[in-house]
């Protein structure tokens, strides 16, 4: 390949992974993280903890929790390689699991934490409700923010379902995969 043919074969990369990194930022990723998986993405073979740091100029040790939080999304994996010590990882090619896996894990857990304050409001705001000397002003605020709160619990309710929805691949019933015609 000459080299005119080789820079845009770069640029056009580049871009990609620049994009790919900033929309994972979107998901609480960092965006160093974010170029080490997009930098993984257009390799043709497997990479080292240190190959990565000096194709993205970055310490071994940000490469390795970059990895593990790639590998706890389940975005990339390690692999065994005959006749080397060292770890190798590459990227999981499946796009969609990837959107599940990263989308998942970090809704359920928002969820999770979300539902948990709510429930605890909830039952400090019925509690003051039973309260017999409670003004009937402050009552009306007590009963509003129970509904609110009731109506928040059934969105996460929902939420929850639609995160589900997505581990189970039912969704993909509801919005189908373009089959790949090969």
């Amino acid at each position: 390949m000459d080299t005119n043919q080789e820079k845009i074969l770069e640029k056009a990369q580049e871009r990609v992974i620049e994009t790919l990194a900033r929309n994972m930022d979107l998901y609480g990723i960092t965006m160093s993280t974010g170029l080490l998986y997009g930098t993984l993405l257009f390799q043709d073979k497997s990479m080292t903890l240190d190959e990565m740091g000096e194709a993205l100029g970055m310490s071994k040790t940000s490469m390795s929790t970059g990895v593990r939080t790639l590998m706890e999304l389940n975005m990339v994996e390690k692999i065994w390689k005959k006749g080397t010590r060292k770890d190798h990882y590459e990227v999981n090619l499946d796009w969609y699991q990837n959107f599940i896996d990263l989308f998942s894990v970090k809704w359920r857990h928002a969820c999770e934490h979300n539902v948990h304050a709510l429930k605890k409001s909830l039952l400090e705001l019925r509690a003051l409700q039973q309260s017999e000397e409670l003004a009937e002003e402050v009552r009306d605020r007590v009963d509003l923010s129970i509904k609110r709160i009731e109506n928040g619990l059934e969105y996460y309710l929902w939420l929850s379902r639609l995160i589900d929805s997505f581990e189970s691949h039912d969704i993909f019933q509801f919005v189908p995969k373009k089959e790949n015609e090969s």
